[in-house]
């Protein structure tokens, strides 16, 4: 009769040892008021485009008018761009285009960086906020994280160019003065909304900015270079559009350089959505 009073003792601490090895162990490894680690989302882009294919031959010829004019050979060259030199192209990838037509050159170059959090805190979409704020702060406007309806701060231009000067008349009472786009149309009608330089974007991307600056080249000539730069989650784009006049004394027209950047920009927005 002593034995099994013995069977059912052994029973009882199997079943005991059992209860108190769960499959996870987290009754045996976690601390009372501990917090638990939690690892910030991924950013939606994991590759980037490949930049020299991701503008349209369409644009292109829009964009670089000189090269129409080439051999077919030179214009198949000038088309084709050249990428920039990278070491991870899943990072940053860059690409260039260059055409000359008699009366001026024009350049175009696009940039795509896809930026990578590696503090499991903070979020590839919040790293890029962080590196966008960056670029919005270094033009002179205030970093998207101000307050709304606070006025945005311009700085002097660098020493290498000049303030920027309209070439299409301005309605001085039109204006809105917070330094926001306020569609593809700005309050003058022509798009350009001179006064607000460097401005914010409506509508590109999770956030967008445009600039506008001469830049001397030599003692008299004056480059006119648009850019154009935004956000979509976790890639940051630039736009950069310059045309250099052969003549001196030309100053590139605002309007038409401004609305063949920002077209390019929506491209790639589009293109990025895909």
């Amino acid at each position: 009769m002593a034995y099994v009073p013995g069977t059912a003792l052994l029973a009882a601490l199997v079943v005991g040892c059992s209860a108190g090895t769960g499959t996870g162990g987290s009754a045996a490894d976690s601390k009372p008021g501990e917090a638990t680690a939690t690892t910030a989302a991924p950013g939606k882009y994991r590759t980037l485009l490949d930049a020299c294919r991701a503008v349209s031959s369409s644009s292109l010829k829009d964009l670089l008018p000189g090269a129409a004019e080439l051999p077919e050979d030179q214009q198949k060259k000038a088309y084709k761009g050249t990428a920039d030199v990278t070491y991870d192209t899943d990072r940053r990838v860059g690409c260039r285009w260059k055409a000359e037509a008699p009366g001026s050159s024009h350049t175009l170059s696009v940039d795509f960086e896809r930026v990578v959090s590696y503090d499991p805190s903070v979020s590839d979409d919040d790293r890029a906020r962080e590196v966008y704020a960056k670029k919005v702060t270094a033009t002179g406007l205030t970093a998207p994280s101000a307050t709304p309806g606070d006025t945005e701060q311009q700085t002097p231009p660098p020493s290498d160019t000049v303030p920027h000067t309209s070439s299409s008349p301005t309605n001085d009472g039109g204006d809105s003065g917070d330094g926001t786009d306020t569609g593809d149309e700005g309050e003058n009608g022509d798009g350009t909304e001179d006064s607000l330089l460097p401005r914010t974007l409506d509508g590109l991307g999770d956030s967008a900015f445009l600039d506008d600056r001469l830049v001397r080249a030599g003692s008299t000539a004056q480059n006119r270079v648009v850019s154009v730069v935004f956000r979509t989650s976790n890639v940051i784009v630039t736009v950069d559009y310059t045309e250099q006049p052969t003549v001196p004394s030309v100053v590139p027209d605002s309007k038409e350089l401004q609305d063949r950047a920002r077209s390019l920009a929506r491209e790639l927005v589009e293109k990025f959505s895909e």
